[in-house]
């Protein structure tokens, strides 16, 4: 398809990627099913090769769209911003319906949980040791990504990747202490509903922190490559917002179900 057009819209080409990442995903489930059951990680190891794979093309692809072939206009960008906006909104309902779930089962704790909460047998975690760290890690990170922002609007290429590199540090941290603390944790997910909705919700979390932390990394080898100038960086802005919800999120998962649920 020609770039030359005389509207501001971008009409995508077609592309096999959208087709690759259903079979990617629906072999990485049908992959857990099987490890979960059979304890075999071959069909999940496929799974997971196929979407990373798709995950790198596609990617290149939009890249490439929105750096070289001058297609992110004012007006796709536009439509970009608004899709970014909603997709975040659509995560915070995700979020919410946990939070539900636990205020609802620990406001009224039923009679077979001993009729509080904990629920009898549980030791939850000290809110004030490794959680309160992993905060400490995610507020330092909300600051060095929003340095690494209002560096590259000022044109400071060093800055930006300095700050941008710091927040991917951050963030790999996070997930290391969280996975320790899993590690350590004195329940699990089949321990009541308390160890269902903390691992669901905390979980979650740290998907997300990963997914983020991924998405700032491509941000930075894009930076590195001179992908982003002062006018033109809505990649790097989409991450910036989507890390700031998941610092958001865990101030609520750190209030509610750390401090006030322990």
């Amino acid at each position: 398809m020609s770039t030359h057009s005389n509207h501001p819209f971008h009409l995508v080409d077609y592309s096999p990627w959208p087709l690759t990442g259903a079979i990617g995903a629906m072999t990485t489930v049908s992959g857990l099913v099987s490890w979960f059951h059979q304890y075999n990680m071959t069909l999940f190891s496929l799974g997971m090769l196929i979407t990373s794979l798709t995950m790198f093309q596609w990617w290149r692809d939009i890249s490439r769209e929105g750096t070289f072939q001058g297609l992110h206009t004012y007006q796709v960008s536009i439509g970009l911003r608004w899709g970014m906006i909603l997709f975040i909104i659509s995560e915070i309902l995700f979020f919410v319906s946990f939070f539900w779930a636990f205020f609802h089962a620990s406001l009224a704790p039923a009679i077979e949980l001993g009729a509080m909460w904990p629920p009898t047998g549980i030791i939850p975690f000290n809110p004030f040791q490794i959680p309160l760290l992993n905060t400490a890690i995610l507020l330092a990170s909300g600051v060095t990504v929003t340095w690494a922002h209002h560096s590259l609007m000022e044109g400071n290429h060093s800055q930006t990747t300095q700050g941008l590199f710091f927040t991917v540090l951050l963030g790999i941290y996070f997930s290391i202490l969280q996975g320790y603390e899993y590690m350590e944790a004195s329940f699990t997910i089949a321990d009541a509903v308390y160890g269902s909705t903390f691992y669901m919700a905390t979980g979650f979390h740290g998907l997300h922190v990963l997914i983020g932390t991924t998405f700032l990394l491509i941000c930075l080898l894009r930076h590195i490559n001179n992908h982003f100038s002062k006018n033109h960086h809505f990649g790097f802005e989409a991450a910036a917002w989507y890390w700031h919800f998941v610092d958001v999120v865990w101030l609520f998962l750190y209030i509610s179900i750390y401090w006030w649920g322990s």
